[in-house]
Order: C-alpha cells, then structure tokens, then sequence
C-alpha cells in the first residue's frame, strides 16, 4: 500500500528526485520557525484551533527542509510524512508529525462541539510536541553528511 501510494506520487509528478539544496532547507527552516512562533502567540491568545494549525506547519516545513537538504521534493503531505518514517527511520518523529496531521484536519475542516477546555489542551500539547519535533529534526538534518545524503537518495530510487 505504502509503495503504491509512494508511486502514484512519482508518477503524477508530485514526488521526484530534485538537486540537495542548502538554500532551500534553510527557507523552510526559517518558515518553521515563524509558524512556531504563531503557534505560540496564538496559544498565548486562546486561538487555539489557529494554533493547532500552526504547530502543525512548524512540522511540516521543517520536513521539507530535511527533504529539500537530501533533494526530494514532494508535494503530498501523507506522502512526506511516510518518507520521515521509509527513508529517515525516524519513527518517533513520524508519530509526532503523523498525529499532528490529524488533529490539523480535525480542527481546519470540522466544527466540534467540544469545550473550549479541551481544544486548549490539544494546541498546548501539540505546542509541546512542535518543539520536540523541531529539536530534534534540526539533529537529524545537522547530523547529515554527503554519504548519508546519498545513501537515501538511492533509497529513494528503491521504493
């Protein structure tokens, strides 16, 4: 099912090899950072679906930055998120990332009747959870080196 879906994505052009850019990784890492910090001030304001939203790109964007520093593109969120766990074996990060998908959808598309109580605890945890995700992905991309920049390109080409 992964690969299949990993396949459609090459095929329609929305997953590719593109060149390793420094440049570009450190776009996105500068995107994160301000999403963070609007997570946070949206926290801090009781906007807290906003900033659920928000914590959420944190992620992403800092995702992209790894996959632009190894030079991946993709433009499919689930497709993204499944090469954190296929190529990276960041397992953990997956989860945080994964979860984080979830709760942005359940609070961008749908009306709740839930408490205000319990949405604050939600953007609170992933905040939380955002800068986990931050911390460590910053290691992981630091820690890349031209062999393991390689080595999951030809990783890429396997799956």
């Amino acid at each position: 099912m992964t690969n299949k879906f990993l396949n459609k994505l090459k095929k329609e052009g929305k997953l590719e090899l593109v060149e390793p850019s420094e440049d570009i990784c450190n776009s996105y890492l500068g995107k994160s950072a301000n999403c963070l910090k609007s997570a946070k001030l949206l926290l801090q304001n009781s906007l807290y679906e906003n900033s659920i939203s928000m914590s959420y790109y944190a992620m992403y964007n800092l995702l992209l930055a790894l996959l632009f520093r190894v030079g991946i593109k993709c433009e499919n969120h689930g497709g993204s998120i499944l090469l954190l766990r296929l190529l990276f074996e960041e397992d953990e990060l997956y989860k945080l990332i994964y979860d984080a998908k979830k709760k942005r959808i359940d609070k961008q598309y749908y009306v709740t009747t839930e408490k205000d109580e319990i949405t604050k605890e939600i953007a609170e945890e992933l905040f939380n959870n955002a800068e986990e995700f931050v911390l460590k992905m910053k290691l992981v991309i630091k820690n890349l080196s031209n062999d393991s920049i390689d080595e999951t390109r030809k990783k890429f080409e396997t799956i």
